[in-house]
């Protein structure tokens, strides 16, 4: 499913070069669940934009899909980020006043779709909420609306769910039904490669990937 091999990332700041990513190389494998774990500045939301092609390389492979993205042009990722990669944030990005289900539809848009009000109706019931379907993202709890971003990251069906600290706005009690979704999408066969700072969050994962200064320093493989 995912293949990093010799990933490097370089910014520069201050006309001063800064090392993001040193010579990372990984493999995920398809319905694998994998936590990226690591301190705050440690390159793991780096990876995980190159993984979700919001960001490129400097050096090194990236194949998604047995497909090598790492030099395609921003139109070629951007229709790559739409059909195989669902996006979960911190911050939900939902538009406020618009509804669960309108949001859900966005992704099928993008896509250059037209938009289904029955495929959308039907994963807000899977996240739990098709009692929700009319109501604005104002109306909605944070964990509510976290479940309503995975219905729109799950809507065009990806290759792989890539989640950037899912849970980090939610109490804890939402938070555990967030991560309880995920498990069980997981087992339903989706991938997902999920980034986080949390213990308890990554103990829920089959395997973590520990970056620390830009390295990928340890493999962690759950009990």
């Amino acid at each position: 499913m995912i293949r990093v091999q010799n990933l490097s990332k370089t910014y520069s700041r201050g006309g001063e070069p800064v090392v993001a990513l040193r010579e990372v190389s990984c493999e995920i494998a398809s319905g694998e669940f994998v936590v990226i774990r690591g301190a705050s500045g440690s390159g793991k939301s780096t990876l995980l934009n190159i993984l979700g092609c919001l960001d490129t390389p400097t050096s090194g492979a990236y194949l998604l899909d047995g497909t090598d993205v790492a030099s395609k042009s921003d139109s070629e990722l951007s229709r790559i980020r739409s059909q195989k990669i669902g996006f979960v944030f911190q911050s939900f990005n939902l538009l406020p006043r618009t509804t669960a289900r309108e949001n859900v539809e966005l992704p099928m848009i993008y896509a250059g779709g037209a938009p289904s009000r029955a495929r959308a109706t039907a994963a807000l019931e899977r996240v739990g909420l098709g009692h929700r379907v009319h109501h604005f993202a104002t109306e909605l709890s944070g964990g509510e609306q976290q479940r309503v971003a995975i219905a729109r990251a799950l809507i065009n069906n990806p290759a792989v769910l890539l989640a950037d600290e899912p849970t980090g706005n939610l109490d804890e009690s939402a938070g555990a039904t967030v991560m309880s979704l995920l498990q069980e999408l997981n087992n339903e066969g989706h991938t997902i490669v999920l980034v986080t700072h949390d213990p308890a969050v990554a103990a829920r994962a089959q395997r973590t990937l520990a970056i620390r200064d830009g390295v990928l320093s340890e493999t962690e493989v759950a009990k």
